[in-house]
């Protein structure tokens, strides 16, 4: 069996879609019989200050000549003066999407970005990604050589179906983090040009990645007059979350953008009707028997689609099942993570 080192900024325990792939392809690899070091990074990510290049470094200097180096996409940008070690040891670089592009960045640290990963991502001997959106990017946008990219898409978890609480109500779920790359802003608008319909929204993520965001959010729903029909309910994980998945009528998520869209995986996985935006990668899961795909900040058609799914409950039925059958075949962490193995071997 192998022996790999993952290097990934502190805490590793973070609810999001990027340390959550990582953690779990970590436990497959595990479970598989593979040795898994996790070396927790300090300072400031993705745009490294000298506490994060100093950590960086003496990490990689620690790991073994035999183990193979994984770098995850937010810490890389910490080794950029050290190209030539990183393709001497054919290092893995695991991009979940090129962080120059998330939503909402200074554009200066959004330009400092793309300049150190396009230097760097195309010297990397090998490169993972979640989705076919970000390996199509890498090689459109980041001179990447199409054979260097494994696509290693994230898995899923057996859920049980979504039912509803049945009581008249529509619940619509989203969640993800109170920032402006997930657009809870645009959901929000859309929902609030429903005053007709029978709907609630739960809006489930942390407020404190952007504190100014969440209050802004909040602040939003007062200016709609939507307050008693929208609850944030902060960072959720275990029973909690999944009473929350078992209520839900509708996920919707208004985002900019997404590396893959693992929510979205989750959703269809419960059989649950989906309408997001096509931000990045984030509609490419959705088929129109399972939901619809608006573009991106488009108030006006995601309420439509919104209304639709509301009001129509054998339209709502149909895309359920639908979901729910397309939910079953989407892949599942063990296969993931053999695989996710191989590919670095």
């Amino acid at each position: 069996m192998a022996a790999f080192h993952l290097l990934v900024p502190a805490p590793f325990d973070t609810i999001s879609g990027g340390y959550i792939y990582d953690r779990r392809i970590v436990a497959g690899m595990r479970a598989a019989g593979h040795e898994v070091t996790v070396a927790e990074l300090h300072g400031r990510f993705p745009l490294p200050d000298a506490e994060a290049i100093a950590s960086a470094a003496a990490a990689f200097d620690a790991v073994p000549e035999q183990a193979v180096a994984i770098i995850d996409g937010l810490a890389l940008l910490a080794l950029h003066d050290r190209l030539n070690a990183l393709a001497e040891r054919r290092a893995v670089g695991l991009i979940h999407h090129p962080t120059c592009l998330e939503t909402g960045l200074p554009e200066p640290e959004a330009h400092a970005l793309g300049t150190l990963e396009r230097a760097m991502f195309p010297r990397l001997a090998r490169i993972i990604v979640t989705s076919p959106w970000t390996a199509d990017c890498l090689v459109k946008d980041f001179a990447v050589a199409r054979e260097r990219i494994v696509e290693i898409v994230p898995g899923t978890e057996p859920a049980p179906r979504s039912t509803g609480l049945g009581d008249g109500v529509c619940r619509v779920l989203s969640i993800g983090t109170l920032i402006p790359r997930k657009g809870h802003d645009v959901l929000l608008r859309a929902i609030a040009k429903l005053p007709d319909l029978d709907w609630h929204l739960t809006i489930a993520g942390s407020p404190d990645r952007d504190p100014v965001c969440a209050h802004g959010l909040m602040a939003l729903t007062e200016e709609l007059g939507i307050t008693p029909r929208v609850t944030f309910l902060g960072e959720l994980s275990g029973a909690p979350l999944a009473e929350l998945w078992a209520s839900a009528d509708v996920f919707a998520l208004a985002t900019h953008f997404e590396g893959y869209g693992m929510v979205i995986a989750e959703a269809l996985k419960r059989g649950l009707p989906v309408a997001v935006c096509n931000g990045g990668a984030a509609g490419a899961l959705v088929a129109p028997e399972t939901g619809a795909v608006c573009p991106v900040g488009d108030v006006v058609q995601l309420s439509k689609v919104l209304r639709r799914m509301i009001f129509d409950q054998a339209l709502r039925a149909s895309l359920a099942d639908a979901a729910w059958q397309h939910g079953q075949t989407l892949p599942d962490w063990p296969d993931q993570a053999r695989a996710f193995a191989a590919a670095c071997a």
